[in-house]
Order: structure tokens, then sequence, then C-alpha cells
């Protein structure tokens, strides 16, 4: 698995053999079972997570429900807020699926840039996506209707309809089970 690491690292900066063995040495990775919690409410966090192989989500409980912020897939990275702001977690991340994972924490990260100092540009153009990415689908929950952020789902992300319970994406969407449901029967007594 730390070969995936390096294949995406390598997509956007190159690696000397030598930079990829401390990279691979430096590698903390985990297997996760589904429905496992990697945080909790009220935890605080210590670590960033990426995703090798697996689903995960992220998810408040409101008045008993469950809110569902986030779906995280292969090569993609969950940072908490707890770890940036140093205060207890206000949601959940858990697995959907059997997960294998990277965990990073700051100071590991400290000590990989001090030996690679051009990971920090790719920490940089990281952070950057994932800020770009939280935009976009911020603007489109508060300015799309359900359906249209329902097709928005379908088209960028058709992978977590096969993956991911449907009451889970409903909550995703803003909407009920019943009323994803009675979506998904219109839309497809249209085509």
């Amino acid at each position: 698995m730390e070969d995936k690491i390096i294949q995406f690292i390598k997509r956007y900066i190159d690696l000397s053999d030598a930079e990829a063995d401390i990279v691979r040495d430096s590698s903390h990775i985990e297997s996760f079972k589904k429905n496992d919690i990697l945080l909790s409410e009220g935890e605080y966090s210590k670590n960033h997570y990426f995703i090798l192989k697996g689903c995960v989500r992220t998810y408040y409980i409101i008045d008993g429900n469950e809110k569902t912020t986030e779906f995280y897939t292969e090569n993609q990275s969950i940072v908490p807020a707890s770890m940036v702001t140093k205060e207890p977690s206000e949601y959940f991340i858990s697995c959907l699926e059997d997960c294998t994972i990277a965990i990073g924490s700051e100071e590991r990260d400290l000590v990989l840039i001090e030996r690679i100092p051009k990971l920090k540009n790719l920490i940089m153009k990281s952070d950057i996506q994932v800020r770009i990415h939280n935009q976009v689908m911020f603007d489109n929950f508060k300015s799309k209707t359900p359906e249209m952020r329902y097709h928005f789902l379908l088209d960028t992300r058709p992978d977590l309809f096969n993956r991911v319970p449907l009451h889970q994406l409903a909550t995703y969407l803003g909407i009920t089970p019943v009323s994803l449901s009675r979506m998904r029967k219109r839309i497809s007594t249209k085509r």
C-alpha cells in the first residue's frame, strides 16, 4: 500500500528512489473494518487521513439523527477540523467499508518535509484542492435544488451510489430517504 502513496505523490512531484524509500519508511498505514470510528464527537484529533482503499464518511448527530457532510474514497485526504483548531470534534468520522488508510500527523509531516523539502509544495497544493472542493460542495448545497445536487453527485461521483447506503446519501443531499426514493423514481421514469 505504501506504493499507492508513492504513485499519488509522483502525480504531482518527482521523487528519487531514495526519497520514495523515505516516504515508505515514514508511512503509517492501518487497516480498519467497516463501521470502525476514526474520530468521535468530543474527541481531539491529532491525525489526518489519506484513503488508500475504502470509503469513509463524516457526519454529525443532530437531535438523534445522522447528517452526512462528506464521503471520502481512494486518494482523498481528510483533515479533521479538530486537528487544526485543537478543539474537540463536533462530528464523527467512520468507515463505510473495510479501509486501508495512511495516517499522518503534524509531527510526522514536519519530519518528512525536513527530509524531503519539496513535499511542502505538494501539501500546500493538496490543501488548496481540498478547500476548493469544499467550497464547490458548499456552493452546490446552498444554490442548487436537491434534484440538481443529486444529478451533480451522479455526474461527479457515481461510484457512491454503489458504495453508500441510500439513507446516508439522502442526508448528504439534505433530504429525507423517502424524498430521495421519490426523486429517483421520478427521474427513472423520465428516461
